[in-house]
Formats: C-alpha cells, sequence, structure tokens
C-alpha cells in the first residue's frame, strides 16, 4: 500500500503555527464588521480622532483652509477699523463743523450760542485725550487712526482760532503762530520719520492742554477779571508753542544727523 504523506497522517495537531493562522477571508462576522470600509461620503478621520471632530476640524479635507477664509480675514480687519478710538476720532471730526455754525450764529456773539460752541469744542478736547489712550492700552492703533487723529486735533484747533480771529477776540498774529507751529511739526515729523519718530514730550502735552483750555476760555463770553485770565492763559500757550516747537525741530535734526551716521556705517560695513 503506498505511504500516506506526514501532514495528512499526522493531521492539524502537526501543522506549523503559520499553517494554523486563520485566513483574513475566515474572520467571524464581527470581525468583518469592524473591518469594512467606510461608507461613501463619511469622513475618514485620523487615528485617536472621531469622524465628527475631523469633520468640524478640517471641512474641506487634505489640510486645505477652509473656503472663504480670506473673505473672513478680510472682513476681520475691515471691521478692526470701527473701534471705540476711532469714533471718537469721528466724532470730533464731525464736531468741527458743528462747532464753527455754533460759533458763528446770531453773528457770533451771542453768550448762549457761544456757550453751546464751547460745549462742542470741550467735547472734542476731552475725546482728544481718550482716543489715542484707549488705541495704545487696548491694541486699537490702525492706519485710519494714525491720519485722522492728527487732522482731527489739528481741525478742531485751527476752526476755533480762525473763528475768533475773524470775530476780532484774538490778534491773527496769535492764530498764525499757533497754526505755523502745529502744521510745520506735523511735516516735519513726516520727513524724519525715515529715521525714527518723535515722540510726544511733556512740554508738548502741556502745550496741549495751556491751547484748549486757552481757546475755551475765548470761546466763552467772558468779561472782567475772567477775560483779563484768560489773556495770561493764551499767553502761556504761545509761549510754550514756541518752546516746544523749538524742541521738537532739535530733536528732528538730532534724530536725522543719528540716521544717517548709521546708514552710512552700515553702508562702510557691508563694503569691507
Amino acid at each position: 500500500m503506498t505511504g500516506v504523506p506526514a501532514s495528512a497522517a499526522g493531521g492539524s495537531s502537526q501543522a506549523s503555527p503559520a499553517s494554523q493562522a486563520t485566513p483574513a477571508s475566515q474572520t467571524s462576522p464581527g470581525s468583518q464588521a469592524s473591518q469594512a470600509a467606510p461608507a461613501a461620503g463619511a469622513v475618514v478621520a485620523p487615528s485617536g480622532v472621531t469622524a465628527d471632530a475631523a469633520a468640524i476640524a478640517d471641512p474641506e479635507g487634505a489640510g486645505k483652509p477652509p473656503r472663504g477664509a480670506k473673505l473672513a480675514a478680510a472682513a476681520v480687519n475691515q471691521a478692526s477699523v470701527w473701534n471705540i478710538a476711532n469714533l471718537l476720532t469721528m466724532l470730533r471730526l464731525v464736531l468741527v463743523p458743528g462747532f464753527v455754525a455754533l460759533m458763528l450764529a446770531d453773528g457770533g456773539y451771542d453768550p448762549a450760542w457761544r456757550a453751546f460752541a464751547w460745549a462742542a469744542f470741550a467735547i472734542a478736547m476731552i475725546t482728544d485725550l481718550f482716543d489715542g489712550h484707549l488705541a495704545r492700552t487696548y491694541n486699537l492703533v490702525t492706519d485710519f487712526g494714525k491720519i485722522a487723529d492728527p487732522i482731527a486735533d489739528k481741525a478742531i484747533m485751527g476752526a476755533a482760532l480762525i473763528c475768533l480771529s475773524s470775530l476780532g477776540d484774538l490778534p491773527w498774529w496769535v492764530t498764525i503762530v499757533i497754526l505755523a507751529r502745529e502744521l510745520g511739526i506735523t511735516l516735519m515729523r513726516f520727513v524724519v520719520i525715515r529715521y525714527g519718530v518723535i515722540p510726544a514730550s511733556r512740554g508738548g502735552k502741556l502745550k496741549t492742554l495751556t491751547q484748549g483750555v486757552a481757546v475755551g476760555m475765548y470761546v466763552l463770553a467772558l468779561t472782567g477779571w475772567l477775560a483779563t485770565l484768560r489773556w495770561w492763559v493764551m499767553a502761556a500757550a504761545v509761549v510754550l508753542t514756541v518752546v516746544t516747537g523749538l524742541d521738537y525741530v532739535r530733536q528732528a535734526v538730532v534724530l536725522r544727523r543719528q540716521g544717517i551716521a548709521e546708514r552710512k556705517a552700515a553702508l562702510e560695513e557691508t563694503q569691507a
């Protein structure tokens, strides 16, 4: 009788461990269900992350940015212009024509209209104190604010000075000196900004405060010793205007010289 192969005679007890492994096609129904492919349209999440979480984290798939992300970012940047600091600046700009109308109402000499004009001027000066502080404190600085804030400052002060001089309450030379200083220093800041920024000094802040008080006193229809007092306050404002203006010019000259020297040294270093 022919011999039977050892694998057949010995049965499965002599089979190798590899041959005992159960093929994938013979797994239990439960294991087949767990290894089944995801349904059509289902989100395949990374290991340890649920499909819903993956869909929320990356709805477009393949790590692509969400659709319309650039438009959303642009909308956020656009909305950032409408912050409290810029709104105060806009209010100050709106108050300028209103102040002029109140100042010149009924010939410009009615005490009641002058009181209303003073209220508009006071609101403008108070917002000037707060908008810059709010922008720096809460990181609300915008390009619009950088441009509009100094324009609003010069506009309300210039409107008040011109109205007072046109009504004969304030000599024209005072208006010319103050406005020439303000406009000149502003232009000078733009010229030397390539070398650095000239910060506002304590004298400059005191000048602004003194100017506001003096102009406010002239806007009101004061008489007697208050009328005499406002003359002295305006004199102090003019002196501070000139002194601080000369100091800013000195700072600008020093800043420009330092900037030129630094650029020259950097150029020589690169050529060495």
